[in-house]
């Protein structure tokens, strides 16, 4: 079980793409689990009415926020501890990531979680990592730049490198940091969910890094498995 520990104190969570499946199970499971129970959740979204099941949840504030203008990122930075960004980054001029970064340097918030994708340090080993290469090439160099972005800001990050997602209602995955090879081609949105939930429950988990997730019993195939 996670138990969150933030010096005693409440926490307040930011998650932008809030409508995102991987982040839906960590908006469910902060509003139901109870070491979460001090989290107060910020969500923003393009469109705020999809998620309208949860405007009435006094733990919930939604706000309609595009990732790609810089102050509604801002206005919905203001008073958050942590961010969550819960989509890749694929724009040449990493817009997003730099609203991300500016904002929360501008509001004091302390830690970001940021999605990714594996194989920006070509980290994924064998005919896999070739294929995967070719499928993700045209957001690579994006991705690759949106994590030195992180690296470079001062603020405490953590880039999740995810690998191809799928359904199944498991959390079984394997992490590893930057250095070493990726372990596993595929894993399930809802082990995504609890590498975030980890740093949410410990903010200093996984603190500077950029970490590669997958089930490992999916290792050594050459192509995802579903």
């Amino acid at each position: 079980m996670l138990k969150h520990n933030n010096g005693g104190k409440a926490m307040n969570l930011l998650i932008l793409a809030a409508n995102g499946q991987i982040a839906r199970i960590v908006e469910s499971r902060i509003l139901k689990e109870k070491q979460f129970a001090d989290v107060k959740l910020t969500l923003g979204l393009r469109k705020a009415k999809r998620l309208s099941n949860l405007q009435d949840n006094p733990r919930v504030t939604l706000m309609e926020t595009d990732l790609n203008d810089a102050a509604e990122v801002n206005r919905a930075m203001a008073g958050q501890d942590m961010v969550f960004t819960a989509v890749v980054d694929h724009d040449p001029q990493n817009t997003m990531t730099k609203n991300v970064i500016a904002a929360a340097k501008a509001n004091g918030t302390k830690r970001i979680i940021s999605t990714s994708l594996l194989g920006i340090y070509d980290e994924v080993p064998g005919e896999f990592g070739r294929w995967n290469h070719q499928m993700v090439d045209r957001g690579l160099s994006a991705a690759i730049n949106a994590d030195k972005l992180l690296a470079q800001s001062g603020i405490t990050y953590t880039t999740l490198r995810l690998p191809w997602l799928n359904d199944r209602n498991e959390v079984k995955y394997a992490i590893t940091t930057r250095n070493e090879p990726y372990n596993g081609v595929s894993g399930s949105r809802q082990s995504i969910a609890d590498v975030v939930l980890r740093i949410v429950a410990d903010p200093t988990f996984a603190a500077n890094d950029s970490i590669g997730i997958a089930d490992p019993a999916t290792q050594g195939q050459d192509r995802p498995v579903y």
